[in-house]
């Protein structure tokens, strides 16, 4: 049974989690190392793994004999990694010259960027209060936002300026690696997630 209240409140804990406006300095770097964001791609991508992670997300990773805590913890390691770069200006993840943008859209934009552990685990914990179609709905809004932040990066890049995208993404790199802290420690010693 559909209901606002609960779409609402889905809506906005994902956004929260997704985190999309706090991912622009990342996406915007990327595309500097790869050319072009298929932002289409991305947001199916990244989609597709938000409503799978909703219908089968633990039988998944049961079948891996993987906890959501050790999920997390992988996702985390990422994000830090990602975090990392921002703040020191150091280059991790190394383009590819022969992958394709299509792969660079997916990872690491559709994933841990924006389906990353902690949306994903978020998803999980969501069913226990809410029901699986108000989540899917939930899921749906917040991608249609990922979608037209992804396609107005050009855009956002000339307003902010140079200096602004490097403050910016100082800023939010302390953040990301404040998020991986944050989801590590929940998943190593308390085994709840964010």
């Amino acid at each position: 049974m559909f209901s606002i209240k609960e779409i609402f409140s889905v809506t906005l804990i994902l956004f929260s989690v997704i985190d999309i406006l706090g991912s622009i300095p990342i996406i915007i770097n990327l595309r500097k190392k790869v050319g072009q964001i298929q932002s289409e791609k991305a947001t199916i991508a990244a989609g597709v793994l938000m409503l799978l992670f909703l219908f089968v997300g633990k039988s998944i990773l049961g079948l891996f004999g993987i906890g959501v805590e050790d999920f997390a913890i992988a996702g985390a390691l990422i994000i830090f990694a990602l975090g990392a770069e921002m703040i020191l200006g150091i280059e991790l993840f190394k383009p590819d010259p022969e992958a394709s943008t299509t792969s660079a859209s997916i990872v690491p934009i559709a994933f841990p960027l924006i389906a990353g552990a902690g949306t994903l685990t978020t998803i999980l914990t969501l069913k226990a209060e809410y029901t699986q179609m108000n989540i899917a709905v939930g899921i749906v809004i917040n991608l249609l936002i990922v979608y037209v932040v992804l396609k107005s990066t050009n855009w956002l890049e000339r307003k902010l300026g140079k200096t602004g995208l490097d403050v910016l993404r100082r800023i939010f790199g302390i953040i990301l690696l404040s998020i991986a802290i944050k989801i590590f420690k929940s998943a190593l010693f308390t085994g709840e997630m964010i």
